[in-house]
């Protein structure tokens, strides 16, 4: 899911509806879905056609269509509650096609949550939230709700985050793939993805390392902090805990935007280092149950 079809369906869609619930022990109202960044194109083309990715993660290459008809095709690595979406230069409408483009959804695990978060964004200082709801189209020409979701603005550099619940029709869809509720109000991230990454060592994204504009960056730390992640002052940025995930968030001049770094957990331990080079860009696996993906500015 990019920046650019959110942007879009804002303008097309309707708010957020669903009744309130509370957060859970933790405060964490909100979690780390997925990200998405826009490499070059060799890199782009290599992971696209990369016999490693496909052993080592549940991958697919996947075109997507969403409100409005707007559509992208995206390389996913897909792990049990959370995934990693790439693109190449050029990819994508606008601004977002740009290199070094991304964006980062954080999602609601119980129905509802979204919307205690986005009261917690008023007292954020977040006066003018962007609500809204995103659709998408099987190929029928029927849009099906997909998701709710905010923006903090829908102005921005190059990078945007959002935070989003899923919708009680998309579970019910067939064509969606999804899973059975595990309890009451399940709208969660678990039961979105399918259990393909049993079959393979990826587990789970674990920690997402991204260079942003500073003007970017003050428009996702709201958005974090009302979704319960504990945001901490590092030297050149901030790092954001929680939920089982650390993101990384460096201000850099516009220049110097992009995706830097991935790291997955492994659904065993490996007794072995693999370095896998991808086009501009280095997996490293194991040994242990960890693996690290470097990506070159």
């Amino acid at each position: 899911m990019t920046r650019i079809s959110l942007a879009l369906a804002a303008g097309l869609t309707i708010g957020l509806t669903g009744a309130a619930a509370a957060a859970g022990p933790s405060g964490q109202l909100l979690y780390y879905n997925h990200a998405y960044g826009v490499l070059d194109t060799e890199t782009a083309d290599a992971i696209e056609h990369s016999d490693y990715l496909r052993e080592f993660a549940n991958f697919e290459v996947r075109t997507s269509t969403g409100a409005g008809g707007q559509t992208w095709t995206g390389r996913y690595l897909l792990g049990r509650e959370t995934y990693l979406e790439l693109f190449g230069a050029g990819e994508l409408p606008g601004q977002d096609s740009e290199l070094g483009a991304g964006g980062m959804g954080i999602s609601a695990e119980r129905d509802g949550d979204l919307d205690t978060a986005v009261e917690r964004l008023h007292e954020q200082g977040v006066t003018e939230p962007v609500e809204f709801l995103q659709t998408r189209d099987f190929g029928d020409g029927v849009p099906v709700p997909w998701f709710d979701a905010v923006l903090t603005t829908d102005q921005y550099d190059r990078f945007g985050a959002w935070g989003m619940e899923y919708r009680s029709e998309y579970f019910a869809d067939p064509r969606g793939n999804t899973e059975p509720a595990n309890y009451p109000g399940d709208v969660g991230r678990e039961r979105y993805l399918n259990d393909g990454y049993r079959e393979h060592l990826m587990r789970d994204v674990t920690g997402v390392h991204l260079a942003v504009t500073q003007r970017d960056l003050d428009n996702t730390v709201p958005l974090l902090r009302a979704g319960g992640f504990a945001v901490l002052p590092v030297p050149g940025g901030v790092v954001a805990k929680g939920g089982g995930t650390t993101l990384r968030f460096d201000a850099v001049p516009l220049a110097g935007i992009g995706l830097r770094q991935v790291e997955f957990s492994l659904n065993h331990p490996v007794g072995y280092r693999h370095t896998e080079p991808i086009g501009h860009s280095e997996l490293v696996v194991g040994p242990g149950a960890r693996a690290v993906w470097t990506f070159t500015p």
